[in-house]
Formats: structure tokens, C-alpha cells, sequence
């Protein structure tokens, strides 16, 4: 006689956000699939829908309570998690229907929720997941989170109150985890945290026996360790501290990909002081001429916030000339937005929005070019080029220089061969401001 398994409750996802949500999204999915239960696509499908909000910018949290209102009109039966979840009484007082509110990074709690609100019912053939876990992302590329929460105090910046002070994860447990995602199909780990440089410091860099001998929790022995593990390993969130010099010669060797996410945010001495961030630009110039020295391929990308309070017309013109000067490969902007609980909300000189949209313009147009220039000179070159989509147009895929979601694109012709989560020589025929053209070359 046929054994008639129970039906598991089904679990949706809505994920908003940085990277650092998505893997927290990540590990609730595969804690809640390994207790058993299914995910659901769609609303219609699923027994209780979880939001995993974003709180670090007003209209971030606008977005989020939008996602909740619409998890709530489709579905009813709402979890709310995340961010945002420090705001807990806001999310009740428009949405008193939501099952239950849960901070960041609080798994078990968010777990407990999704039990109270959906018990599984018992049986042993409904604890099924992979040894890697669930993802969100494609197969081929995962995010690898080596660290919670930040010990900066930044004048804009309200993540310490939501995620805590630094806490660094052992490293022998990243370096398994990167070593099941790798096995799991994963070809590019993209490193991410509050603060990459910073991994380590709260627990002293204490060093973990690993593969016969012992990795020390610091970005360098990390960053070597990883590129040992994984075709492509890729940096985000790092801060610009001395020892961020060590990880150039990885680059160098082939070991870690000469890439570098830094969130400069500005150059102006005045602004970065009151922005309670170091103010040290013109050795920040100094080192990135040598890293270029050293790994000549380096991309550096990173984010700046112009109209920040107190910002004048010469602040914000020192910045388009340093920016002239450090000829970044990848540059994202941002108005500057008061977010409640930040301290630069009090700030004197509050810049008027029209300024701000006039220098956010000149900004994304000098970068623009630079970009542009860049990428020209890229043309007539041969470049590694991870597959991201094939279709019968041909492939796209990304070039070292190029992170996924938030850089540019290398766009192929006559490549139907190729699958997903191939990485293969492309010669670069041409390219525009952000995206790059060429052709696989023949095997």
C-alpha cells in the first residue's frame, strides 16, 4: 500500500534590498526548506509570505511598507522581517494585520513565526535541502556574507542601530561554506559584509585550524584562502585601511579578481569630516596609483553622496577634480536623504533639492565619460567573460570589471554554444558608456 505524504505549508518570499538582505533571505529559506517546508512563486500558492524589508533610506522603507501592503491585499498573511523591523510600531500602525515583526538577522525568530503561523505537520520524508542551501541568485554566482553589523558611526548612516556592531563569522565555517557553494555549482563568491576590511577585529583575527594548517579571521588570509576555493572571488564594501594593500599582489597572482568595491562617498575634506568618515583623500590617490602599478587591470568602483549638508559649490567642484584625477572605472551616485534617526539630520546648511539634482546631473555626466573612455580602450582586447544568459540572440555575460546587478554587461554575438555559468576569452569588438560588445573566442 502506497504511502500518502502529508502536504508541507508553502513558504513565499519577498526580498528587498542590499546583497546582505538577500543572504539573509537565503538562510531563512533554507532553514524553513530543511524543516520541511515548500516556497511558493506567487501569492495565490503560498500559506504565509515573508517581506524582508530595507530601512537604510526613507524611501527604501517606503518600498518595503508598499511590499508589505501588497503581501497583504494578495495574500493576507503576512511575516515581516528584515531592516525595517526595528520600526516595528510604523509597520503595525498601517498594517495592524501582519502576523509577526522580526529584526534583522534574527533567523530564529523569523523561523518560530513561520511555524506559529504554518505548522508543518509531522513526517520524516519533508526535511529535504541542499548541502549549500537555497539560493536566490543563479547558480553560478553566489554571495558569500563574512561578517554582520559596523563599528563606523557614519553621520548619514543608521545600519549600526539596525544590524549592531561588528561581528565577524569564523573563518574555517565561510571557507566550508564557500567550499559546499563551489561544489554546488558556484563559480564567482562575491564577498560582501558592513565592512569587508574590518572582518576579524572583534575577535582579534583569531586564526582557525583549516586544511592541515590555520587561517587567521583578516580580509588578507580570507581573501587568499577563498581564491584557492573558486574561479572568481570579488570584494565589495571595502573600506580603503592600510591593509588593504595586501590584497593587491592576490589580484596580481590571479587569486582574487582585480576588483575593489569602496564606498569613498566623497573627497572633500569638509564634507568627509562631517560626514564622520576619514578624510585622508590625497593618500587615497597616492595608493590607487599603485595598486594600478601593481595589478594594472584593477576596476574600482564606488558611491558618493552629493547635497550631504554643509556641502558648497567648491566642496562639491573638489570632488568632480578628484574624481578627474582618480579616474574610478565604476561610479554610482545618490542625492543625500535624511534618514530618521541619523545624525546628519541635524546638520546647519541644509542643501536646497534643486542644487542637489544639479550636481547629482554633473556627477553622473563626468562619470559618464570617464566610464565611456574606459571602456574604449577595452576594445581590440581579449577578456574572461562569465555567462550569465543565452538566447537566440546570443549571450551576455560579465567581464572581471563587472559585478552583477549593479555594473555593466559584455554582450555576445555567435554564441549559442555557450551555457550559463561558462566563463570564456571574449575579444571586445566595442562598447558604449557601461556596456561592452564582442565575440567568444573560438575554442
Amino acid at each position: 500500500m502506497a504511502t500518502v505524504l502529508p502536504s508541507p505549508p508553502r513558504v513565499g518570499m519577498v526580498s528587498l534590498g542590499c546583497p546582505k538582505n538577500l543572504v539573509d533571505s537565503e538562510r531563512i529559506l533554507t532553514k524553513l526548506r530543511s524543516d520541511g517546508y515548500q516556497m511558493s512563486a506567487d501569492y495565490a500558492g503560498a500559506d504565509v509570505v515573508l517581506v524582508n524589508t530595507c530601512g537604510f533610506l526613507d524611501s527604501a522603507k517606503e518600498e518595503s511598507l508598499e511590499a508589505i501592503g501588497e503581501a497583504i491585499a494578495e495574500n493576507g498573511r503576512v511575516i515581516v522581517t528584515g531592516c525595517m523591523g526595528k520600526e516595528a510600531e510604523v509597520i503595525r500602525a498601517r498594517f495592524p494585520g501582519v502576523l509577526a515583526v522580526t529584526g534583522a538577522h534574527q533567523y530564529e525568530e523569523v523561523v518560530g513565526a513561520v511555524h506559529d503561523a504554518a505548522p508543518m505537520p509531522p513526517s520524516a520524508f519533508l526535511n529535504l535541502v541542499p548541502d549549500a542551501g537555497l539560493k536566490l541568485t543563479p547558480r553560478h554566482y553566489s554571495y558569500l556574507k563574512i561578517s554582520e553589523g559596523c563599528n563606523h558611526r557614519c553621520a548619514f548612516c543608521i545600519i549600526p542601530s539596525l544590524r549592531g556592531d561588528l561581528v565577524s563569522r569564523r573563518p574555517d565555517a565561510i571557507l566550508r561554506e564557500a567550499e559546499k557553494l563551489v561544489t554546488a555549482g558556484t563559480k564567482e563568491l562575491l564577498v560582501i559584509s558592513q565592512d569587508t576590511s574590518a572582518y576579524g577585529v572583534d575577535i582579534r583575527h583569531q586564526p582557525r585550524p583549516w586544511h592541515g594548517g590555520e587561517v587567521r579571521a583578516h580580509m588578507t588570509d580570507l581573501s587568499r584562502e577563498l581564491g584557492k576555493i573558486a574561479p572568481w572571488v570579488r570584494l565589495h564594501y571595502v573600506y580603503p585601511y592600510p591593509h588593504v594593500d595586501q590584497v593587491i599582489p592576490l589580484m596580481a597572482e590571479g587569486l582574487v579578481l582585480p576588483y575593489l568595491d569602496i564606498p569613498f562617498q566623497h573627497a572633500a575634506p569638509n564634507v568627509l569630516r562631517a560626514m564622520k568618515r576619514p578624510a585622508n583623500e590625497a593618500k587615497v590617490l597616492e595608493r590607487i596609483r599603485k595598486w594600478r602599478e601593481i595589478a594594472p587591470d584593477i576596476t574600482i568602483r564606488s558611491t558618493f553622496v552629493v547635497g550631504f549638508p554643509g556641502e558648497t559649490e567648491a566642496d562639491f567642484q573638489y570632488l568632480l577634480d578628484w574624481l578627474d584625477e582618480a579616474q574610478l572605472d565604476r561610479v554610482g551616485a545618490f542625492r543625500f536623504e535624511p534618514v530618521e534617526g541619523a545624525s546628519a539630520n541635524a546638520l546647519p546648511d541644509q542643501v536646497p533639492e534643486e542644487i542637489k539634482e544639479e550636481r547629482y546631473a554633473r556627477i553622473m555626466e563626468k562619470t559618464a565619460a570617464i566610464s565611456a573612455a574606459k571602456l574604449q580602450a577595452k576594445i581590440g582586447r581579449t577578456l574572461d567573460v562569465i555567462i550569465d544568459v543565452v538566447d537566440e540572440d546570443g549571450a551576455t555575460g560579465r567581464s572581471q570589471a563587472d559585478a552583477p546587478e549593479i555594473d555593466g554587461e559584455v554582450h555576445l554575438r555567435d554564441a549559442g554554444n555557450l551555457k550559463v555559468g561558462d566563463i570564456v576569452p571574449v575579444t571586445i569588438e566595442d562598447a558604449d558608456e557601461h556596456d561592452l560588445f564582442g565575440v567568444p573566442v573560438p575554442a
